[in-house]
C-alpha cells in the first residue's frame, strides 16, 4: 500500500495517467520489477507509460517529490541496472517509432524498438546497427543505448559510442534536449548553464592533465563500460557533443533516453567460418593477436571447460568429445562483400596461422547450415551451463576486458584463480579479438558462506583485472550494481571524482536510477541478492533473462513468461513458508488472471527460452491441479459425447449469426455485449462472427470406408482428417459464398489426382487439444488415444499420409502419439503432396499471410510463406508471435487477441486478403485486421488446376 509522499505521488499522476497503467499491489510489483540480473528490489509502485508526454509527467512528479525513478525497456541488463525499490517506469511499448534514411545510411529510433527488429528493417539496405549484443531480438534500443552494449563483431569501433548520430533527451528536472536540434541546443545551455559550466571545467581538466588524459586515451582502447564515458571528453569539445556520449553507457543515470539516431554499418553479404582447434589455451590466444591484423570479423574463444558443456548437445560435432584437457577454440568469422574478396580474405588469414598446429586442419566453410552448427558450439555455452545448475542456485555470466597483448598469460591466470576459489567448473568464453572475456559459473547464494565465497571471488577477480593487468571490470554489460563498488578502484580517486561530479551535475537530486554506477556502498554487489529455491522442476532453471518476452503474446497486457514464473515462485515460497494468509490470498488473486488465465499456453516462450522453461506447460499444469473431481467427470462427460458437443456449437453459432442478421447489427450488438459480460463464457459477438459448419456429407464419409478394396484406379491415397474446429466453425458473413473448407479441402485433394479416406466414426472424433489446454488431461488424452487408434486404422498403420486442415490441432496429435504416423498441417501437405501435382497459375492480388504459433514450434511456417508466394503475384508477412485467439479465448476474453493483433493493420496496406491455418485464428484475424482471412489451402486451390499428366509423378 502506498503511503507518504509516494502516496502524493501517485495521486498527483492519476488525472495524466490512467490507473489501469500503475500498479502497487505485492505480486506484480515483484514481477514487473525483476531483470536479468541476480539482483532483487521491489518497486513500491511499477507505471507502465505510453508515451513521452507520460514520461514527462512522471519526471516533474519525481522531481517535486525527490522521488528516485528507474527507467526499463526490456530488462534483459545483468548488472541490476534496471531494477529499483522506488518507483519503475517501464518503457516499451508506445516507444517502438522509426523513421530510416533514404539509403538506410541513418535510423532513427525510439527506445523501445527492439534491435533484432531494427536489423531486419535494414535488412533491404543491406545495413545494421552497430552494436550486436547476444540479447539482440530481447534488447531494446533504450538499453543497448544506456549500457553502450557491443557483442561478437561490433568490437570497440562500431558500439553505439562510436555510431551513435544524435539523440534526444529528457533531464532529471523534465527538460528536454535534443542533439540534432540547435534551437534545442541553445534553449539548453540558456537553461542550464551551471550543467554547461560543469562540463566545460571537467573538459579542462582533463585536457590539461597529461597523465590523466593518457589514462583514460589508454582504457578505452579495449572495451569498457565501467563508469562514465570519460573519452566524451577527450573526443569531443561541443557541449551537445559530450553530453550525447556521456549519455550512451549511463545506464540510466543521467538522463531519459527520448530517442536516438544511428549511423548504421554495412551488412556483408558473404561469410566463411572456421572452428580452429588449438592445443592450449595460450596457443589459441596468441593465435588471436595475429588475427587482429587479418580481415576478420570476429573471433570467438572457448575454452576446454565451455566445449564440454556443449559436447552433448543435439547438432554439434561429434569430435569435440575426443579432444584433450587443454584444448582451446576460436570461433573465426570472415564477413565480406563479395565472393572473391572473402576467398582472397580466407586465403591470407589461413596463411597467417600456417605457424600454429591445430589439432585438425583449418578449414572454412560458406555453407549456412554449417556455419549454425559451429556457432552453436559458442551459443550453447550460456544455457548449457545453466541448465546444469542445481535446482536453487543462480547462474552468473560476468565478463571483464585484458589489453590483447596480455591475452594468454590473462586468461591462464584467470583459470588459475577459478581452481583456488573452489570455481574449477566455470567456463571460459567470449569475444577474443577485442580481449573481452566471459566466464561464468553457477553460484549458491542460500547462505552466509556461500555469499563471501562469491565475495573473495570478485575481490580477488579485481585485483587481477585491474592491479595485475590494469584491465577493465566491466567489458560490455554495463556497471550495474555489481561492479559500482569498484569503480574508484579501476579508475582511481582522481577519475572517480568526475564519475560522480558528472552525476551530481545531470542530476543534483539523485533521482535517475540511485546505487547504479556511483555507489558507496562497498557491500553493494552482494546486497540485495536474488532469493533461490526450488518449487518446480518446469520452472527452477529459470534464469529470468526476458528472451521469452518476445515471443509472449501477453507481454505488456498482462504478465510475460519470466514474470508468471516470478510469480508462481513467490507464491509457492508464501505457501511453503506459511505467511501471512491475507498476503497469500492477494497474491493468488491477482495471478489468477495475470499469471494463469490470460495466458494463452502456446509455449512460443519454450522456443525463445535459453534453459527451454515451458511457461505454458506451467499453466496447464496449474489449471490441472485448480480442478476438482467434480469438474472432471463434467469433462470427461464431454470428451465421451464431443458429437453432441459439436452439435451444440454448430447450434449456437447459428442462432447467434441468423439472430443478429434478423433485428440488424446496430441493436444486436449491446445485447450480446450484455449477455456476454452477465455469463463470461459465453462468446463476444462482433460482426465477423461465424455460423456454425455444414455437416460432411454422410454419402462422401462413408463412400469411402473400403480402404483394402479400393485400388482399381490406382490413385495415391490420402487420409483427411477435418478437425473437430473446422467441423464446427464454419464461414464467416464476409466469406458466406465460399466453400466450406471440409469441401474446399476435399476437392483439392481430389483435383491433385488423390483419393481420400476419412477415419471411422468421424463425428466422434478430436484430438483433445480443447481440454488438455484447459488442463483436463484425462479427457484430453482419451480423445487423442480414440483419433490416433482410428487414424492408424484409416492410414493402414502409416502406409498414406494423413492431413489435418488445423495447424494447432496437428501439432496436438504429433505431441500426442507415440507413434511415427506421417502426420501433416496444411502447408507441409501442400508443399510435399499437392503443390507436385498441380499446375499453379499465381493470381495477380497481394495477400497477407499469418503464420500461427503451432506452425512456428513445427517449423513448418517456412512452406506457408512458401506457398503464399508461389500462389500470389505478392506476400506480405505479418509480423507477430500468437495472434492470441488461443483456442477459445478470443471468443470469451478478445482482449488478448486485440493485444496480440495491436499492429497487424499497419502492416497490410498493400495486402487485399489474408490466409492461416487455423480457423480460430482466422476469425480473431479477421476482426483485428480489416480482411478477410481463410485458410490456405483457399489460395492453393484458386491459383491451381489439374495437371493434364500425373503418370510420371
Amino acid at each position: 500500500m502506498l503511503t507518504g509522499k509516494y502516496l502524493d505521488f501517485y495521486n498527483r499522476l492519476l488525472p495524466k495517467i490512467p490507473k489501469e497503467q500503475m500498479f502497487h499491489d505485492p505480486l506484480t510489483t515483484l514481477a514487473f520489477g525483476t531483470d536479468a540480473s541476480f539482483y532483487r528490489l521491489v518497486p513500491k509502485l511499477v507505471i507502465k507509460a505510453y508515451n513521452i508526454v507520460q514520461v514527462r509527467e512522471i519526471i516533474f512528479a519525481a522531481d517535486y517529490y525527490s522521488i528516485p525513478i528507474t527507467f526499463r525497456a526490456a530488462g534483459t541488463s545483468l548488472s541490476g541496472q534496471s531494477i529499483s525499490d522506488s518507483v519503475l517506469v517501464i518503457t516499451t511499448h508506445g516507444f517502438d517509432s522509426y523513421s530510416i534514411s533514404t539509403y538506410g545510411e541513418t535510423i532513427s529510433l525510439g527506445p523501445g524498438m527492439k534491435g533484432g527488429r531494427v536489423n531486419k528493417l535494414l535488412k533491404r539496405y543491406r545495413r545494421q546497427l552497430g552494436p550486436d549484443p547476444a540479447s539482440i531480438d530481447s534488447a531494446m534500443i533504450g538499453g543497448i543505448v544506456a549500457n553502450n552494449s557491443s557483442g561478437m563483431c561490433c568490437g570497440t569501433s562500431q558500439n553505439t559510442y562510436k555510431t551513435i548520430d544524435e539523440i534526444d533527451i529528457i533531464l532529471a528536472d523534465g527538460t528536454s534536449l535534443n542533439t540534432a536540434d540547435i534551437h534545442s541546443i541553445a534553449r539548453f545551455e540558456k537553461s542550464h548553464p551551471e550543467l554547461v559550466k560543469g562540463l566545460k571545467e571537467i573538459r579542462e581538466q582533463i585536457i590539461n592533465d597529461e597523465k590523466l588524459k593518457d589514462r583514460i586515451i589508454r582504457k578505452y582502447k579495449i572495451k569498457n563500460t565501467t563508469g562514465y564515458s570519460l573519452n566524451s571528453f577527450i573526443d569531443f569539445e561541443k557541449i551537445e557533443d559530450i553530453v550525447k556520449h556521456l549519455i550512451v553507457g549511463s545506464e540510466g543515470t543521467l538522463a531519459f533516453i527520448a530517442g536516438v539516431s544511428y549511423r548504421t554499418v554495412v551488412n556483408h553479404r558473404d561469410k566463411a567460418l572456421s572452428l580452429a582447434l588449438f592445443d592450449s589455451i595460450e596457443l589459441a590466444c596468441k593465435a588471436v593477436q595475429v588475427l587482429t591484423t587479418q580481415s576478420v570479423s570476429a573471433v570467438e574463444l572457448i575454452d576446454r571447460a565451455s566445449i564440454r558443456s556443449v559436447e552433448n548437445a543435439e547438432g554439434v560435432p561429434s569430435y569435440l568429445k575426443e579432444l584433450d584437457e587443454n584444448a582451446c577454440g576460436l570461433l573465426i568469422e570472415i564477413r565480406e562483400e563479395d565472393k572473391p574478396t572473402l576467398y582472397r580474405s580466407i586465403k591470407r588469414v589461413s596463411e597467417s596461422l600456417s605457424d600454429f598446429h591445430t589439432i585438425k586442419p583449418l578449414e572454412f566453410t560458406l555453407k549456412e547450415d554449417e556455419q549454425e552448427v559451429l556457432w552453436k558450439v559458442r551459443k550453447e555455452c550460456l544455457p548449457t551451463v545453466a541448465g546444469m545448475r542445481e535446482s536453487g542456485t543462480t547462474a552468473i555470466i560476468e565478463d571483464v576486458c585484458f589489453p590483447l597483448d596480455r591475452l594468454a598469460e590473462a586468461v591462464s591466470d584467470l583459470r588459475k584463480l577459478f581452481d583456488k576459489d573452489g570455481y574449477s567448473d566455470a567456463v571460459i568464453f567470449g569475444h577474443a579479438l577485442a580481449g573481452n572475456l566471459h566466464f561464468m559459473f553457477n553460484q549458491d547464494f542460500r547462505s552466509d558462506e556461500q555469499i563471501q565465497k562469491y565475495a573473495k571471488l570478485m575481490d580477488d577477480v579485481t585485483d587481477l583485472v585491474v592491479h595485475k593487468y590494469d584491465g577493465s571490470l566491466k567489458a560490455e554489460h554495463g556497471t550495474g550494481r555489481n561492479m559500482a563498488p569498484f569503480v574508484e578502484k579501476e579508475w582511481g580517486e582522481q577519475a572517480y571524482s568526475i564519475n560522480k561530479r558528472i552525476k551530481e551535475l545531470f542530476d543534483p537530486k539523485g533521482i535517475f536510477n540511485p546505487g547504479v554506477i556511483i555507489n558507496p556502498n562497498p557491500t553493494a554487489h552482494i546486497s540485495n541478492l536474488k532469493p533461490s529455491y526450488q518449487t518446480s522442476e518446469l520452472v527452477d532453471k529459470c534464469m529470468e533473462c526476458g528472451f521469452c518476452e518476445n515471443s509472449c503474446v501477453t507481454e505488456g497486457y498482462t504478465f510475460s513468461p519470466r514474470q508468471r514464473v516470478v510469480a508462481y515462485k513467490e507464491i509457492e515460497r508464501v505457501k511453503k513458508n506459511k505467511e501471512d494468509k491475507a498476503l497469500l490470498g492477494q497474491l493468488i488473486e491477482r495471478y489468477h488472471y495475470f499469471g494463469e488465465k490470460s495466458c494463452a499456453t502456446d509455449s512460443l516462450c519454450k522456443r525463445a527460452c535459453p534453459v527451454k522453461i515451458d511457461t505454458g506447460k506451467l499453466t496447464k499444469t496449474i489449471r490441472e491441479k485448480s480442478h476438482t473431481k467434480c469438474g472432471n467427470k463434467q469433462a470427461m462427460f464431454v470428451a465421451n459425447h464431443i458429437n453432441n458437443t459439436m452439435w451444440w456449437v454448430r447450434a449456437g453459432l447459428n442462432a447467434t449469426y441468423y439472430l443478429s442478421d434478423k433485428i440488424g447489427e446496430k441493436r444486436f450488438r449491446p445485447l450480446a455485449s450484455f449477455v456476454h459480460n452477465i455469463c463470461g463464457i459465453v462468446p463476444q459477438w462482433h460482426e465477423d462472427f461465424p455460423k456454425g459448419a455444414k455437416r460432411i456429407p454422410k454419402a462422401l464419409i462413408l463412400n469411402k470406408r473400403n480402404y483394402k478394396d479400393q485400388d482399381e484406379n490406382k490413385k495415391p491415397k490420402v487420409v483427411y482428417m477435418p478437425s473437430c474446429i473446422t467441423r464446427s466453425i464454419g464461414k464467416g458473413k464476409k466469406t458466406i459464398e465460399a466453400k466450406e473448407l471440409t469441401e474446399l479441402t476435399h476437392r483439392l485433394l481430389e483435383k491433385a489426382g488423390y483419393e481420400v479416406i476419412y477415419p471411422k466414426n468421424l463425428k466422434h472424433l478430436c484430438c483433445g487439444m480443447a481440454f488438455t489446454s484447459k488442463g483436463y488431461t484425462q479427457a484430453g488424452m482419451k480423445l487423442s488415444n480414440q483419433l490416433q487408434n482410428a487414424l492408424n486404422e484409416a492410414s493402414e498403420n502409416g502406409r498414406y499420409p494423413i492431413l489435418c486442415d488445423n495447424s494447432p490441432c496437428l501439432y496436438t496429435m504429433k505431441n500426442n502419439f507415440g507413434t511415427e504416423l506421417p502426420l501433416y498441417e496444411p502447408a507441409e501437405f501442400a508443399k510435399k503432396f499437392l503443390i507436385p501435382r498441380l499446375k499453379i497459375n499465381p493470381i495477380g492480388r497481394t495477400v497477407a499471410v499469418w503464420c500461427v504459433c503451432s506452425s512456428k514450434k513445427m517449423e513448418v511456417d517456412k512452406y506457408i510463406i512458401e506457398i503464399a508466394k508461389l500462389c500470389a503475384k505478392r506476400a506480405v508477412i505479418i509480423e507477430g508471435n500468437c495472434c492470441g485467439f488461443a483456442g477459445d479465448k478470443g471468443f470469451t476474453d478478445p482482449k488478448i487477441n486485440e493485444w496480440g493483433l495491436r499492429n497487424i493493420k499497419s502492416q497490410l496496406s498493400t495486402s487485399v486478403e489474408g490466409y492461416a491455418t487455423s480457423r480460430t485464428c482466422e476469425v480473431g484475424l479477421t476482426k483485428n485486421s480489416g480482411l478477410v482471412f481463410k485458410n490456405l489451402l483457399y489460395l492453393l486451390d484458386e491459383a491451381s488446376e489439374p495437371m493434364e499428366d500425373l503418370s510420371s509423378i
